[in-house]
C-alpha cells in the first residue's frame, strides 16, 4: 500500500473517531515496511512529543495492544499498574492521561493502532469505546479492499491477457458472473482510491476484464465509436449485476437522482430505450465484462 494513501486513511480515521467519540485528541499509524509501529498521525495535539514514537509490542498502552489484539483502556496512564511505563515521557509532555487505543487488524494481522485520549483522568464511556472501535473497523475494511486491488493489479501485470479469448458461449456462465461481480467491486473501489496512479491502475484492469470477456470482435467494432465517462460505466456495471438504482447508490457512495442520471445519459449514448438494453449494448461495445 503505498504511503501517502496510509497517511490519508488513519488522518480521516482519526478525526471521524474523535468526532464520533468525543475525544479531544486522537493519534495513531500503521507498521512501516520495515515492520515496525511507529505512530504517525496526530490530531487535536499540541506538541510534537508523540509523532514518529516506536511502539514495541508488550510496551506501554499500545504494545499491548499489539499484542493482545483487543481494544484497551486506561482512566490515568501515568497511574496504570495494567501497563508498562515506557513512554510515560512522551505521554506526559502532551498532557495526556485517559485513554484508549485499538487495533486494526486485517486478515487477523495487526496492521496499526488507533488511540483516544483526554487530558484529565476520567473513565472513557462506551461512546468514545465504540467509535474507535467502529473507526477501526472502517479503516480495516479500506486496508483489505486496498490490499485486493494491489494483488489483482500484480496478477495483471505478470499475466497479459490472451490474444484470443474464449468466446462467453464456451465458458461456464457461473465464472463469468464472478468476473462482473469482480469488475463491479474494482470499480467502486477505484473511485475510493486516493493515489491516482493506482486508481488509474484498477481502471485499467477493469477495461481490460470487459475487453476479454467474450470473443465478439466484430460487433465490438461496430461499436466501437461508443464512450461513456467512468460513473456512466460503473452504474451499468452495478445494473449489470441486479442492482437497483438505491442499491447502486449505495455501493457506489452516490445519491439515487444521480445514478438515474447517469443511467439515462449512458442509455442515450448506447441507443437503449431500457436498463437491459444499455447493459446489452454495453457489452457489444466491450465496455462491460
Amino acid at each position: 500500500m503505498a504511503g501517502s494513501d496510509g497517511a490519508v486513511d488513519v488522518r480521516n480515521t482519526l478525526q471521524r473517531m474523535r468526532r464520533r467519540g468525543g475525544l479531544p485528541v486522537a493519534f495513531g499509524g500503521l507498521f512501516s515496511g520495515s515492520r515496525q509501529f511507529r505512530i504517525s498521525e496526530l490530531t487535536g495535539t499540541t506538541t510534537n512529543s508523540l509523532r514518529g514514537l516506536a511502539v514495541i509490542p508488550g510496551n506501554g498502552l499500545g504494545g499491548k495492544v499489539l499484542t493482545t489484539s483487543r481494544p484497551i483502556s486506561v482512566a490515568d496512564y501515568p497511574a496504570s499498574r495494567a501497563i508498562s511505563h515506557e513512554y510515560d515521557a512522551a505521554v506526559g509532555a502532551e498532557g495526556l492521561r485517559s485513554m484508549l487505543a485499538v487495533p486494526v487488524v486485517v486478515r487477523g494481522r495487526v496492521r496499526g493502532v488507533l488511540y483516544g485520549a483526554l487530558r484529565q483522568p476520567l473513565m472513557l464511556g462506551d461512546r468514545a469505546l465504540s467509535a474507535a472501535v467502529e473507526a477501526a473497523r472502517e479503516l480495516e475494511r479500506v486496508l483489505a479492499g486496498r490490499d485486493e486491488a494491489e494483488r489483482l493489479l500484480t496478477v495483471a501485470r505478470l499475466q497479459p491477457p490472451p490474444v484470443e479469448p474464449p468466446p462467453v458461449e464456451k465458458t461456464d456462465p457461473a465464472v463469468w458472473e464472478e468476473v462482473r461481480e469482480a469488475h463491479v467491486d474494482l470499480r467502486a473501489l477505484a473511485h475510493r482510491v486516493t493515489d491516482p496512479q493506482l486508481r488509474d491502475e484498477i481502471l485499467t484492469v477493469c477495461s481490460r476484464l470487459a475487453r476479454a470477456s467474450s470473443g465478439r470482435g466484430r460487433e465490438r467494432e461496430r461499436r466501437s465509436g461508443v464512450e461513456l465517462s467512468p460513473r456512466e460505466v460503473d452504474v451499468l456495471a452495478c445494473v449489470a449485476s441486479g442492482a437497483t438504482n438505491s442499491a447502486a447508490a449505495e455501493r457506489l457512495g452516490l445519491r439515487p437522482e444521480t445514478v438515474k442520471s447517469y443511467l439515462r445519459s449512458s442509455m442515450r449514448k448506447l441507443g437503449a430505450h431500457t436498463r437491459l438494453h444499455a447493459v446489452v449494448e454495453a457489452r457489444r461495445a466491450g465496455l462491460l465484462p
